[in-house]
């Protein structure tokens, strides 16, 4: 190892300033701020750091009351996934339904909205947008995060989203690199793992990450899924064949690697979360995102003295943790020198909703009349992952109470849901709220019974639909963020 002149304090500079931590809590905590002045470079929020706008503007302005430069990085998709909204549901709709409009124009004013509002927040740098192909409708984790299941209307879209969020000077982080729309196993839980050739992976999963690339986006974000076709040994977030080679080699990519999730037990329960980093950054991973659940000091400061002791022992290069501190330190510098871009262009506040009205797919089998009575809404619930966002509420039953007051609702899960929806109904019309119900055999199981009884039951299928259309009257929403909702009770309404 070639020794460089750099003394302990850099080192431990460089070591902290890799690192992108969340904490607890809705102010700024002593230890994080400590920490700022002593190379931290960037903090993550995640929905726990969230109550309104106002309260996040002054959580960031009493970060960057230690460090200007401060990267604050959050996981906003919109759509299913939100922080900023993740207590009432998204103002936006998300990836599948600006998809299933296909108006990049669109997308890309979604996006600039969106900057907008996280840079009103404070927030200059967004762990978004998925740039996964969803080519497995069963995938537990993408779904609708996902534009589609075509690679070119994924990279036509991916590419719009980045410019529209970079054009408010909010850097883009556009993941999951090199693609996790073929998987069926949550990263949260286990090692995924995609079996394709490389001729498949480089037609398929590749163009919508070179359309980032060439659309200037800051970050791209790395995935925990082994792809052997790639790496027989190393899930990519740890390979340096899939960051080095191919992404900064093949592709021709510059700007920040950011790793999802070390917590996630894919890393953390394979490889342990110290090692794991240390591997991470050897690989060629510049940023560390962690705190998702661990979000404590003791956390950061034992991944700090891993990265630090790696470099001592000759593990871990110095010259490569210097590297990725100083790919951190450019990208602060960029957001800091585009803070206010685009606060000339005419806010948009109800671009989110003309979008999810658009993305509207209704579909009837016969006529059906206005509803102007009391409904009965059924909301079929799925099991939810922390990616999406296990607490964000979501359905159609708080919009069609303000449209038919006396409207009431049930939620309802596995067997026998069918019979109870049916008592609760009272002779009540019926409205049965669906998530991805391919994914839930139950879920159909309870449709089948629930239409035989009563087949004037509207059907709102709020995830992916891939279900043939039934019900008297069918709509896709293509996601369940809240600006869907309120489009398909309109919808419902209007008959």
């Amino acid at each position: 190892m070639t020794t460089l002149a750099t003394g302990p304090d850099t080192l431990t500079r460089d070591a902290l300033a890799v690192l992108q931590p969340g904490f607890d809590g809705t102010t700024a905590p002593d230890w994080v701020r400590r920490r700022l002045g002593e190379g931290l470079a960037s903090v993550a929020l995640f929905g726990r750091n969230v109550v309104t706008e106002s309260q996040v503007s002054a959580l960031t302005a009493q970060l960057r009351a230690e460090r200007d430069d401060l990267l604050v990085a959050i996981d906003e998709e919109s759509g299913d996934v939100t922080r900023l909204d993740v207590r009432t549901g998204s103002t936006f709709p998300g990836n599948h339904a600006l998809g299933a409009v296909d108006d990049p124009g669109l997308t890309r004013a979604v996006a600039r909205e969106l900057g907008r509002r996280l840079t009103a927040c404070g927030v200059n740098f967004d762990w978004a947008p998925s740039a996964d192909v969803n080519a497995n409708a069963d995938n537990p984790v993408i779904g609708v995060r996902s534009f589609g299941a075509s690679t070119d209307l994924v990279a036509r879209h991916t590419a719009a989203w980045v410019e529209g969020l970079q054009s408010t000077g909010v850097a883009a982080c556009t993941k999951h690199f090199p693609g996790h729309g073929d998987t069926n196993v949550d990263s949260h839980h286990a090692v995924p793992r995609i079996d394709v050739d490389a001729d498949t992976l480089y037609a398929r999963e590749l163009p919508p990450f070179r359309a980032a690339i060439a659309a200037g986006t800051r970050a791209i974000m790395s995935a925990h899924i082994l792809v052997p076709a790639l790496d027989p040994d190393r899930p990519g977030t740890l390979s340096a064949r899939i960051l080095t080679e191919l992404l900064r080699g093949e592709l021709g990519y510059q700007g920040l690697i950011v790793t999802d999730g070390m917590e996630m037990r894919a890393i953390s329960g394979t490889y342990g979360l110290e090692h794991g980093v240390v591997l991470a950054i050897a690989a060629g991973a510049d940023a560390i995102c962690v705190g998702g659940g661990l979000c404590d000091e003791g956390t950061v400061l034992g991944l700090r003295d891993a990265l630090v002791a790696a470099v001592r022992s000759g593990e871990l290069p110095e010259e490569r943790l210097a590297d990725a501190a100083a790919r951190v330190r450019d990208l602060a510098r960029w957001t800091a020198e585009a803070r206010g871009a685009g606060t000339d262009t005419a806010p948009h506040p109800e671009i989110g909703l003309i979008a999810a009205r658009r993305a509207l797919r209704v579909t009837r089998t016969g006529a059906v009349s206005p509803l102007n009575s009391p409904l009965y809404v059924a909301q079929f619930e799925p099991a939810r992952n922390i990616a999406v966002g296990d607490q964000t509420p979501w359905g159609v039953t708080a919009e069609l109470e303000r449209l038919l007051p006396g409207t009431t609702a049930g939620s309802y899960t596995g067997d026998g849901a069918a019979a109870e929806v049916l008592a609760a109904a009272d002779g009540r019309r019926i409205v049965a709220v669906v998530r991805d119900e391919h994914r839930h055999p139950w879920m159909g199981a309870a449709l089948d019974t629930l239409l035989a009884a009563r087949p004037d039951t509207v059907v709102v299928e709020m995830g992916l639909p891939q279900a043939a259309p039934r019900g008297a009257l069918h709509i896709a929403t293509y996601g369940a963020a809240r600006v869907c909702g309120v489009a398909a009770a309109e919808a419902v309404v209007a008959g």
